[in-house]
């Protein structure tokens, strides 16, 4: 297929842990400012911007989690293709089948229903079905009778 989701699920969860690595990161940083025992003007002017860049981390750390709810929500996207895929190729193979059983059986004059002559042009097309590859994304535009 097309991507390893077990490896992109990976990377979502790695996404989270650095999000909440520079959250715990920005805490640390105000946290620390905040206990030194250092005063006056110069004293609040670093504190501030101790609190600045831990704004700026939180931000970051919010991109890391938009990042992977956005990786997330590829990966839905992907599963739910790849099922599709795996629906429609199962059902075109039921159809096909089938197709070959009975042009197979009206060529061979075994028809058990009474109904020998020619195969449908429905069969004939079933019949001459050439399929993608397996898991491949074209089965997503396969168009057959029945399908």
């Amino acid at each position: 297929m097309y991507g390893d989701t077990a490896v992109m699920r990976k990377r979502v969860s790695q996404l989270r842990e650095q999000g909440a690595d520079v959250r715990a990161t920005a805490d640390h940083v105000v946290g620390q400012a905040e206990q030194v025992t250092w005063t006056g003007r110069a004293a609040d002017a670093m504190r501030e911007r101790a609190r600045d860049r831990a704004a700026q981390l939180r931000d970051c750390a919010s991109h890391h989690e938009g990042a992977a709810d956005a990786l997330e929500h590829h990966l839905q996207e992907v599963d739910d293709s790849v099922d599709a895929i795996a629906q429609i190729e199962r059902k075109a193979s039921s159809l096909v089948a089938d197709a070959h059983s009975r042009v197979a059986r009206v060529y061979a004059h075994d028809d058990p229903d009474g109904v020998q002559g020619t195969a449908t042009d429905e069969d004939q097309l079933l019949a001459s079905f050439s399929p993608p590859p397996a898991g491949h994304r074209d089965w997503l535009t396969v168009e057959l009778p029945g399908l």
